[in-house]
């Protein structure tokens, strides 16, 4: 009878050169927390930070990779809660996937990322979830999470963001108020849908604008003859976006549903946002702007090379108001 062969003995790593790779000792730099800056040590162990304070009362195991960090901020890791990885919209795919989105992410101090879950209309929520995470599960080099997409509505929706909820983890749902007859949904089903966040503790997310508004400008311009770049933020402008952020505020405040309004790209929307915190200040409601936002503005969209033009265009648009960005960043402070 034959024998199986002796299995190969493990070599065991000594463990001062585990800990040169498992222990990290960042010593003299800012450490930048929500609630101030304090000069202090940190010690991380298996990734996880076992020690923040001055060091005084700190013993260094021996082996630590140390890290000078005098003059410099320590950062916790970012959280980027809305990306867009191996996106399929209008036909074409976004540039990223999950390893080179998340790979870009992790080199510039990201840690996390929230991207979405976007289902056909028709399709299910839960098949649409697994095959999101097939997508992501082979590729991500950093932590991530999924919201989930609303794009159509029905009691089987109902149930399995109950079953999203309970048994995946998620708590997120976003809902489109533009993009007529492909992700939008009426403002009954939104009320709905919110209600059912509410019911599941879950957050509701909205894409604020008036779809409906936008088809109908989109084939004015068309028939004007306006097929460039400068056509999207005509055919979508500030009061467009204003009016469904208003409108997703009251509907979250019937439904009592935190809310969380994405891409705020407007002075009005930002005025409007910034009304309902105030006013509605028990439900919770809260907006994101994008760096695109903060940084330049639509102006873009009637430079002389189309390419140039067309490389800003995204919804809700840039606005042309060179002051937006400024304006923007300081309803941010707020």
């Amino acid at each position: 009878m034959a024998t199986s062969p002796a299995p190969a003995p493990v070599k065991k790593v000594p463990i001062h050169l585990q800990s040169a790779q498992n222990r990290l000792y960042i010593k003299r730099g800012h450490v930048v927390n929500h609630d101030g800056i304090q000069q202090a040590d940190i010690y991380i162990e298996d990734g996880t930070i076992r020690y923040v304070g001055s060091g005084a009362d700190f013993v260094v195991p021996g082996g630590c990779r140390t890290i000078d960090a005098a003059g410099l901020m320590v950062i916790p890791g970012g959280i980027d809660p809305h990306t867009h990885f191996q996106l399929e919209f209008g036909g074409t795919v976004s540039v990223d996937d999950f390893y080179q989105g998340t790979k870009a992410a992790v080199a510039g101090g990201t840690t996390t990322i929230m991207d979405f879950v976007i289902p056909k209309k028709g399709e299910s929520l839960l098949e649409a979830y697994d095959e999101w995470r097939c997508r992501a599960d082979t590729k991500v080099v950093c932590d991530y999470g999924l919201h989930v997409a609303i794009t159509w509505w029905s009691k089987s929706v109902r149930d399995e963001m109950r079953i999203l909820c309970q048994e995946r983890g998620v708590n997120s749902f976003k809902c489109f108020m533009a993009y007529k007859g492909l992700f939008q949904v009426t403002d009954s089903e939104l009320y709905e849908i919110f209600e059912t966040c509410k019911e599941l503790g879950a957050v509701a997310q909205v894409h604020a604008e008036n779809g409906d508004v936008i088809a109908k400008n989109v084939q004015k311009l068309l028939a004007a003859g306006v097929t460039g770049p400068e056509g999207h933020e005509l055919s979508r402008t500030e009061e467009v976006e204003a009016e469904a952020v208003n409108r997703a505020c009251v509907i979250a405040h019937q439904t009592k549903c935190p809310l969380y309004v994405v891409h705020v790209m407007s002075k009005s929307a930002g005025i409007e946002l910034a009304r309902a915190r105030r006013r509605y200040n028990g439900v919770g409601i809260y907006g994101e702007t994008l760096a695109a936002a903060l940084g330049t503005d639509g102006t873009n969209y009637t430079h002389q090379c189309w390419h140039h033009a067309a490389c800003h265009v995204l919804s809700p648009p840039l606005r042309p108001d060179p002051t937006t960005p400024e304006f923007m960043m300081k309803l941010l402070a707020q």
